[in-house]
C-alpha cells in the first residue's frame, strides 16, 4: 500500500470514530430582545421609594446583566404599556428600548440607536408604584448589534464598531444589515435583535446566524 493510500485509509478511519476533523464554527447564538428599561439609581428612587432594591430574578447572557421582578407602565402621548420590565444593573441615566411597533401605540417616533445614546431622542412617562416621572430623553429602538469579546472578534475578522450583514437560515430567513459589533474585554458571543426582527424571520432563542459581511 503505497503513503497517499494509507493516508486515504486514515482519513477515513478517524471520519469512522468520529474524531477530531471538523469544520470551524462560525455561527453565532441569537438573543431576542423584547421592550424593556434601563434606570438610574434616582428613577428607582422617585418610582419605587427612597433606597428601594432592584429584585434580581434571572441571569442574562451579557456578563453582569440581569432581569429584575419589577415592571412599570411606560406612556407616551396616544397610549400606554404596562409590565415593562426593568434590566439591571442601574446606569447613570435612564433609558426606555422600545420596539417599531410599539411605537404606533405610544404615539412616538424613536430613533434606532445603540444602546447609550440617547442625545436627542424622545422622552416618555414612567409610572411605578410609588410615582411617576418624564424623562426627557431616552426612548430608543435598540439598533441590532453583536456582542463578542476580542477574542471573537478576530476569529470572525470584525472590529468593535464595525457594521455587518447577518445571514439567517430558514424558510422565512434573510439578511439584516448594518449590524453593529460590540466588540470588548467582558461580553459574551451574542447576536441581539429585538422580538419585530426576530418575528419577521421566525427566529427562535435557538436559531443560529452567521456574519457575511
Amino acid at each position: 500500500m503505497g503513503k497517499y493510500d494509507a493516508l486515504v485509509e486514515l482519513l477515513l478511519e478517524v471520519v469512522k470514530e468520529g474524531g477530531d476533523i471538523k469544520q470551524e464554527d462560525y455561527s453565532i447564538p441569537v438573543g431576542i430582545s423584547n421592550r424593556h428599561i434601563h434606570l438610574s439609581r434616582n428613577d428607582v428612587n422617585a418610582l419605587f421609594g427612597e433606597g428601594y432594591p432592584l429584585t434580581k430574578i434571572k441571569d442574562l447572557s451579557q456578563p453582569g446583566q440581569y432581569a429584575c421582578k419589577e415592571t412599570l407602565t411606560i406612556c407616551g402621548p396616544k397610549g400606554a404599556i404596562e409590565n415593562v420590565r426593568i434590566l439591571g444593573p442601574e446606569r447613570q441615566e435612564s433609558q426606555v428600548e422600545i420596539l417599531k411597533t410599539d411605537c404606533f401605540k405610544l404615539g412616538l417616533k424613536a430613533p434606532v440607536k445603540l444602546s447609550g445614546e440617547l442625545q436627542g431622542t424622545p422622552g416618555i412617562t414612567l409610572v411605578g408604584p410609588k410615582g411617576s416621572i418624564l424623562l426627557g430623553q431616552g426612548v430608543i429602538i435598540a439598533q441590532r448589534h453583536i456582542h463578542m469579546s476580542l477574542e471573537d472578534a478576530q476569529h470572525f475578522g470584525v472590529r468593535d464598531g464595525e457594521l455587518v450583514t447577518i445571514q439567517i437560515s430558514g424558510l422565512r430567513g434573510g439578511t439584516y444589515s448594518n449590524v453593529a459589533v460590540r466588540a470588548n474585554t467582558t461580553s459574551q458571543l451574542e447576536c441581539h435583535i429585538d422580538t419585530d426582527e426576530a418575528n419577521a424571520m421566525e427566529l427562535a432563542p435557538t436559531s443560529k446566524i452567521t456574519i457575511v459581511k
